[in-house]
């Protein structure tokens, strides 16, 4: 049984989202500051750690950057409010494994969880910079360049460009992406996945008719092989 380590100030949030922890298997504690938060984190060994960026006495941020230098493995996920784009870029260069906005649903940090506790059991760790073709994606920066010239993607199209890179030679299933990197076990229609694939591949392929690195796999969803 995987434990998670909340790191919240909001008691409302924290109770809800223990329920909801424990109420999936798994093993939840809780800290009410960022201090407070680090310590457990370095004595208590959690799995993972659920941590917000905005905490009275150390600020997310800084909890996740010294908890990074002496415990380099464990995964952190960031809370952070919405439009601080700033915070995700700083979480992901700091070391953070993934970031929820809030509000969040709690199906999406669910997915979440389970997407970056199953990286971590099979020893999966992202790279900090890919490439294949004339594409070059720097991870931490999320930023894209092909041919020495910058993308633009939405965060969605940046996180499943990232879930196919790590996940290079896999057969992924329409639902799979679906629970990973939108954060849902159901959704109304796989066609959503079907559209940001066919935006990814207008963007990274050569020629998009006949892709040549993202490959549908006929009757199952998708593989990349970049």
């Amino acid at each position: 049984m995987a434990k998670i380590l909340i790191v919240e100030d909001e008691p409302n949030m924290v109770a809800g989202l223990r329920d909801n922890f424990e109420f999936e298997g798994y093993e939840v504690i809780t800290a009410s500051d960022g201090l407070s938060g680090l310590n457990r984190a370095l004595h208590e060994s959690p799995d993972l750690i659920v941590l917000d960026v905005m905490m009275p006495r150390m600020s997310g941020l800084d909890v996740c950057k010294q908890l990074k230098a002496k415990r380099s493995t464990v995964p952190i996920i960031m809370l952070t409010a919405r439009g601080q784009e700033v915070d995700k870029v700083v979480g992901l260069e700091l070391g953070a494994d993934d970031y929820v906005t809030k509000p969040f649903s709690i199906r999406e940090l669910l997915a979440r969880v389970n997407a970056v506790l199953r990286r971590a059991k099979t020893g999966g760790q992202e790279a900090e910079q890919y490439s294949f073709g004339d594409v070059e994606v720097n991870v931490r920066a999320c930023q894209v360049m092909r041919a020495g010239k910058q993308l633009e993607f939405s965060t969605k199209e940046f996180d499943l460009l990232k879930y196919f890179l790590v996940h290079r030679g896999e057969t992924l299933s329409r639902d799979r992406l679906l629970e990973d990197v939108w954060g849902y076990e159901h959704f109304p229609t796989t066609r959503t996945v079907d559209t940001h694939i066919l935006r990814l591949r207008q963007k990274v392929e050569p020629k998009p008719d006949d892709p040549r690195f993202i490959l549908t796999v006929h009757g199952t969803g998708y593989k990349f092989v970049g």
